[in-house]
């Protein structure tokens, strides 16, 4: 078994399938050996996991559900291999994770929620899964998420 489905299945993470888009654009482009995965919003229960952070969460619920976020994501990516006969042991590198976090004018941990999301990339993809990042604090969110986070994968040639 590969280290990160045996990874995956040691963190007994079962991957979804890749959304359905809610609007106009697609769950992932691949342009050479680039894949760039859309914004992912935190769910909980199957829905939007609606908050905004410094007003009705807190900096650890806000972790728990950008690691939610990470599991899409990964899903997302395992589908866009998929799709092109590989799996996610071609992942050569995790390179960029943008997220954007619902919060109010005077809360200042986003870098310290979207860990949620980048600890969980470095446990599943090891050295591949560290990455650049930006953590943007923002005023709302679509269908009133406390998360959005997109990323953007290398994979083997």
């Amino acid at each position: 078994m590969s280290t990160i489905y045996a990874t995956l299945e040691r963190l007994k993470i079962s991957l979804p399938p890749a959304a359905t888009p809610a609007a106009s654009y697609q769950p992932f482009c691949i342009s050479g050996p680039m894949v760039y995965l859309s914004g992912h919003i935190a769910k909980k229960d199957g829905a939007a996991w609606v908050g905004q952070l410094g007003l009705t969460m807190n900096t650890a619920e806000g972790q728990e559900a950008a690691a939610s976020v990470a599991i899409d994501l990964m899903g997302t990516l395992q589908a866009a291999c998929q799709s092109i006969g590989k799996d996610l042991e071609a992942v050569k590198q995790i390179v960029k994770v943008t997220s954007l976090v619902n919060s109010t004018p005077e809360y200042t941990q986003q870098h310290l929620v979207t860990n949620g999301c980048s600890n969980l990339l470095a446990e599943v993809f090891q050295t591949r899964g560290l990455h650049a990042r930006s953590a943007f604090g923002v005023a709302q969110l679509p269908l009133g998420a406390c998360v959005e986070i997109e990323m953007v994968v290398e994979l083997n040639a």
